[in-house]
């Protein structure tokens, strides 16, 4: 979800209940207040696990951290257990400075929250995860991810600096590592401006050999969200969370926005392609009886959104007309809000969050 409400999560603000939760190596999702809710089983005691990529052709999940010090999840969808990715049992590190330049260091483990994912596939059991990360610097941390054995492994190899410190959201990523990152609240600039309408941010790319990224003109967006790459490389899909809309932009610089959905009823969140080269975002719908609907103005009230549970939906989208349908929706849960992404494994959708103690599974229908 965005920056600003990752800070009321962060400190507690909204739900101080998950700073109390200690550390486990695993988490079963049953028993107490981890028992299913409808046609949804939860994982339980992880600390907002906000983004989620599927390892493709493994049970293995990966999921972000969106709390100090959480780091990132290995989700196993089969026992329905997580544990400790990043550090782990052991903190792996092999910098890349040819690739990564002056970034030679890991993330603090004590301080690091991960934020966006990107996972892009490589050869021989290999993957880059690409992590927006905070807490001690804003980056987008690199790592190799290793599953020819039976657990997949971590190493981080390099960091990109987000230009003056901005909050990054999401990253997508190019065969050639070359990665396109959403910053969707520039420097001065806060959620209500975007809910007004204005454009707070824009998409920031970064190839290897450059020195810092660059804004792509033309990306400039009421709040620019989730972000992925088509499988030509040749378009870039942006979600803005101010307009509540998904575009699709030319990958160049100035890029060009070709074609964008409607307004959707809820609003987008994260954004990733599925293994069916359809797109799937999510997030809580923007009219409800009980919450009442997003005050689309500057007196926009981010705690009051933040901590009313709303309904959710998740949307499938083909990248080519940017039409979409209903993959899920579900209704408001005091135990499980604040929805940000879907992904399907294994017959279920899994469902992560902003501001919540667990991941749904439901069945994939």
């Amino acid at each position: 979800m965005n920056t600003a409400i990752a800070r009321f999560v962060l400190f507690g603000a909204l739900m101080p209940c998950l700073f109390l939760l200690a550390p486990c190596p695993e988490a079963r999702a049953s028993g107490g207040a981890c028992d299913v809710s409808g046609e949804a089983g939860f994982v339980c005691g992880l600390k907002n696990p906000e983004d989620l990529v599927h390892v493709a052709g493994t049970k293995w999940l990966i999921s972000s951290g969106m709390a100090p010090g959480a780091g990132l999840y290995l989700v196993d969808t089969e026992q329905r257990i997580w544990m400790s990715l990043y550090p782990g049992e052991e903190l792996r590190s092999r910098p890349d400075a040819d690739t990564y330049g002056a970034c030679i260091e890991p993330p603090d483990p004590a301080s690091f929250v991960s934020h966006g994912l990107n996972l892009r596939p490589g050869a021989n059991g290999h993957s880059a995860l690409y992590v927006v990360g905070h807490g001690g610097r804003e980056a987008v941390e690199v790592f190799d991810v290793d599953v020819s054995g039976s657990t997949p492994v971590l190493t981080w190899t390099g960091c990109v600096l987000t230009p003056d410190g901005m909050e990054a959201n999401s990253v997508a990523s190019f065969r050639d590592g070359s990665l396109v990152v959403t910053i969707p609240l520039e420097h001065g600039r806060s959620v209500g401006d975007a809910l007004a309408g204005e454009n707070t941010g824009a998409v920031y790319a970064w190839s290897p050999g450059d020195d810092e990224m660059r804004v792509m003109k033309g990306t400039e967006l009421p709040y620019a969200n989730g972000i992925e790459v088509s499988l030509s490389g040749e378009e870039i899909y942006v979600v803005s969370s101010g307009l509540f809309t998904v575009g699709a932009y030319t990958n160049s610089n100035p890029a060009r926005l070709l074609r964008s959905t409607g307004p959707l009823v809820f609003i987008p969140d994260n954004l990733h392609m599925g293994e069916n080269g359809r797109l799937i975002t999510a997030g809580l719908n923007a009219d409800d009886k009980g919450c009442g609907a997003v005050v689309r103005t500057q007196e926009f009230s981010l705690e009051e959104f933040a901590a009313c549970p709303r309904p959710y939906t998740v949307w499938e989208i083909d990248p080519v007309s940017l039409q979409g349908s209903a993959l899920a929706s579900g209704p408001a849960d005091p135990r499980f809000s604040n929805i940000t992404m879907a992904v399907p494994v294994g017959g279920y959708l899994w469902i992560g969050t902003f501001g919540g103690d667990r991941i749904a599974y439901r069945p994939l229908r």
